[in-house]
């Protein structure tokens, strides 16, 4: 493991010369560090800025999110995608509404038992805006770090994570944000996956993999298994208005989230028909195709029109949380990322 003391000092000086300017680096609330850190998971940074800005317009206290419906705290995150995030998000801030009186906790052991708090998040948040002796292990902390110590050891394993954070402990127990901010910075700026800038790294003379050629072999992570791909089947459905039937999400995956009726294949149409309790018939032809991928599967969409104009009574729209949309409502429903691109053809 790295010893050198210039370590530690070259990395931050660097970090303090070089650092991207962004809106949570300017502020020591821990709310909206912490909603910078949940909105930055598996999503990039310029995506981020603009709904970082837009849901601290929104929502700037943690009461008013708190006091907030499910359904407009989505609409505010739609298109960031992994959507459970939000609302994992929004139970924890009511946690904290009811149980911290509003104020965001400073010990890891009550902010970790938040909703949706894990390791990474819970070392993020705590050692930004707290200063808590916690290192962050992301995957620019996994690929710069292996890289420093010519380490090969698989960075799937949980057991790998726990050796780099007990590794890292050390150096955290002072200026322990800026560090962990560094390491990151460094792993997206110049420790890059493909083609890292070795000849501007700031901690080049402390890395074994740069003196032993190894940089491109590491790290080392086993490759995830094929993903599956669902046949979806997605109907246009029209009333005598021209308004298309929406449906909003009951399963796990999206939840509350609206969508044009969508059903796996090969007996797509005959479970919209079974839904709907109406014989309908499609017109020839696929309308639209996309496919949309999740970490852990795709959709591969294929989009049909049905021929006939369709009517259903209020009570049967209510109680299978079924819905009329204008082409020009389209701001009052939250759509998955699929979904808004089959409003994008179709509205075009």
């Amino acid at each position: 493991m790295i010893n050198d003391s210039t370590f530690k000092r070259n990395l931050i000086q660097w970090f303090n010369k070089n650092q991207r300017e962004m809106p949570w680096r300017e502020t020591s609330n821990p709310y909206y560090i912490w909603l910078s850190e949940v909105m930055l998971q598996q999503t990039q940074v310029k995506t981020v800025v603009d709904y970082y800005h837009r849901f601290i317009q929104r929502f700037p206290t943690i009461e008013d999110l708190s006091q907030a419906d499910e359904e407009e705290v989505l609409k505010y995150w739609e298109g960031l995608g992994y959507y459970s995030r939000a609302r994992n998000f929004h139970t924890a801030v009511k946690e904290v509404a009811s149980e911290y009186h509003g104020v965001v906790p400073s010990t890891p052991e009550q902010f970790g038992k938040l909703k949706g708090v894990g390791p990474y998040t819970q070392a993020a948040v705590l050692s930004i805006a707290f200063n808590q002796p916690l290192a962050t292990v992301d995957g620019n902390v996994f690929r710069v770090w292996s890289r420093l110590n010519n380490d090969s050891r698989d960075i799937k394993l949980q057991s790998t994570r726990k050796s780099y954070e007990q590794e890292l402990q050390t150096y955290v127990h002072q200026e322990a944000g800026t560090f962990n901010q560094a390491m990151m910075e460094l792993g997206a700026l110049v420790c890059t996956p493909k083609k890292p800038l070795c000849l501007f790294c700031p901690v080049q003379e402390n890395c074994r993999a740069f003196k032993e050629g190894t940089v491109l072999e590491l790290p080392v992570k086993t490759k995830n298994t094929k993903k599956k791909t669902i046949q979806q089947a997605v109907f246009l459905v029209r009333n005598a208005k021209g308004q298309y039937l929406m449906t909003q999400r009951q399963e796990r995956l999206l939840n509350g989230m609206w969508q044009f009726p969508m059903f796996e294949t090969p007996n797509a149409l005959e479970q919209l028909q079974e839904k709907l309790g109406l014989s309908l018939s499609i017109a020839e032809g696929i309308v639209f195709k996309l496919k949309h991928q999740f970490t852990h599967m795709t959709w591969d969409i294929s989009v049909y029109s049905t021929i006939e104009t369709v009517s259903l009574s209020e009570s049967f729209m209510e109680d299978n949380h079924l819905e009329w949309m204008d082409l020009n409502q389209r701001q009052a429903y939250t759509l998955p990322v699929s979904m808004d691109k089959i409003y994008q053809y179709i509205n075009g």
